[in-house]
């Protein structure tokens, strides 16, 4: 098999070592990935660290352009790269396909962001002591970004780290999922199509324990990190003078009211708590719905969990595929089976066959159980019956987690009730918690991290203000 290379300031490169990258669903190799030396990743940083002032002078019109291009080719091969995805993640040509369409819009609303960006001018004079003075207010780097992404959005949420960053003038060195490579090389590839400076995107595809060089590195003065909580808080806390953004997970909560459109909730919950296999920080894990629809509405969403199409990710029909590994498998069923000794109902699913684990819905469910507190990451959820929105709003807030929240309700009162008083980055109303727009702020509160994600948000987080004061002038 062919080595995969990665890409080192502007071009395709390999190392000494390299790094098999295997499908889930049947273990089989599907690509050799080039590993980096320690020489090319400080050669790399190097070239971040040279052309940042290079970078930073871009004109708006080659940042959006080349933006623009690696939209478009990410359109333009897009079957390509969702079976790219399919072959290192394992989830099903579905959503695999769903994501580089996510990433086509990345790129493009990064391209309308960077053209958007523009300074603030104020006048000073509002005060004697400002008269014939005017502020100018930029946003310009901080410096270099270190990107670390996750397996479960291989595309998706690299092209969150670097598209913000072209934007923005940034350059930026981006350390993959070592399980999944792939699709952040073909990133890495397309930058390199453009008109970039050579050091401004490099894609190194590093072991996790070589990964704390890079984070220390005082040359990439901010780091976007995706992930586990323990890791992220790790980073976070290893570089307290460092601009540190954390999109670390969650524990996503559905809320189901007496007035909800029961059969959609159903649809729609059954569905979002098992799309990527349930491997989604904002998949639905917990279900709070009113006593007074409760029976009702809890055999509908049986029905609707019970009815995926679970099997071979590479089937167009196939909803439910298997998670990253067989170890991740294990540790969901482990989590199941600790919680039905515990007292918990299986009422569908619970079963496991290799790395896929059943769409799985359990009921009485205790309160200490690992598949309620923390993030399961896996085809799991758990239905509480409660009494009214009261008790509703203070369960979803009983989490260490605070990323989305999702309320099915016809109520505007209820609605701005939720935005008020739940504990989390956002809160859906009519829908689940998995809903997210690639343009808008993403992130959370608490265990879920800091900082937010979207090409205008990421920006801001890039950059500082820089202001200059022109005086003498008649206004």
């Amino acid at each position: 098999m062919n080595v995969t290379p990665f890409w080192l300031a502007g071009r395709a490169a390999t190392g000494t070592e390299t790094l098999a990258v295997t499908h889930p669903f049947d273990g089989r190799e599907v690509a050799v990935v080039a590993v980096p030396t320690e020489a090319q990743v400080e050669e790399a940083v190097a070239a971040a660290d040279a052309v940042r002032a290079e970078a930073a002078a871009l004109p708006v019109h080659v940042r959006a352009e080349a933006l623009t291009h690696i939209s478009r080719r990410l359109a333009e091969r897009a079957e390509e790269i969702a079976r790219l995805i399919t072959g290192e993640n394992g989830k099903p040509l579905l959503w695999a396909r769903a994501e580089v369409q996510r990433a086509v819009s990345v790129f493009r609303i990064a391209a309308e962001e960077a053209r958007r960006a523009a300074p603030v001018v104020q006048r000073l004079d509002t005060d004697p002591g400002g008269q014939g003075r005017i502020a100018y207010t930029s946003r310009v780097p901080r410096g270099p970004v270190l990107g670390i992404a996750p397996f479960n959005f291989p595309l998706n949420l690299t092209a969150h780290k670097v598209a913000p960053a072209i934007a923005a003038g940034a350059p930026i060195v981006v350390k993959p999922a070592p399980a999944t490579p792939l699709s952040a090389l073909v990133l890495g590839e397309l930058a390199a199509e453009t008109a970039l400076p050579a050091g401004m995107v490099s894609v190194l595809p590093v072991p996790n324990d070589r990964a704390s060089a890079l984070v220390d590195d005082p040359r990439l003065p901010v780091v976007s990190f995706t992930g586990s909580v323990p890791v992220g808080w790790a980073i976070n806390d290893r570089v307290p003078r460092k601009h540190v953004t954390l999109e670390l997970g969650g524990n996503a909560a559905a809320v189901v009211l007496a007035d909800a459109d029961l059969d959609w909730a159903a649809s729609r919950i059954g569905l979002f708590s098992n799309y990527q296999a349930g491997q989604s920080c904002i998949a639905v894990q917990r279900v709070y719905v009113d006593r007074a629809v409760a029976e009702e509405f809890t055999p509908k969403l049986v029905e609707a969990v019970g009815g995926l199409v679970t099997g071979d990710p590479w089937d167009d029909a196939t909803q439910v595929g298997p998670l990253v590994s067989v170890e991740a498998a294990e540790r969901v069923e482990a989590w199941v089976d600790e919680a039905v000794a515990a007292g918990a109902t299986v009422l569908t699913g619970g079963k496991r066959d290799g790395a896929t684990y059943a769409p799985t819905v359990l009921a009485d469910v205790p309160a200490g159980a690992k598949v309620l507190r923390q993030e399961v990451f896996g085809p799991v959820l758990a239905v509480q019956v409660v009494d009214g929105v009261d008790e509703a709003f203070a369960l979803v807030n009983d989490s260490a987690f605070g990323l989305q929240a999702g309320v099915f309700t016809r109520s505007l009162d209820v609605a701005f009730r939720a935005h008020r008083e739940l504990e989390v980055g956002g809160a859906v109303i009519g829908d689940v918690p998995s809903y997210r727009a690639d343009q808008m702020p993403y992130g959370g509160v608490k265990d879920s991290g800091v900082g937010r994600e979207g090409p205008a948000a990421a920006m801001a987080d890039y950059t500082e203000e820089r202001t200059l004061i022109l005086t003498g002038l008649t206004l």
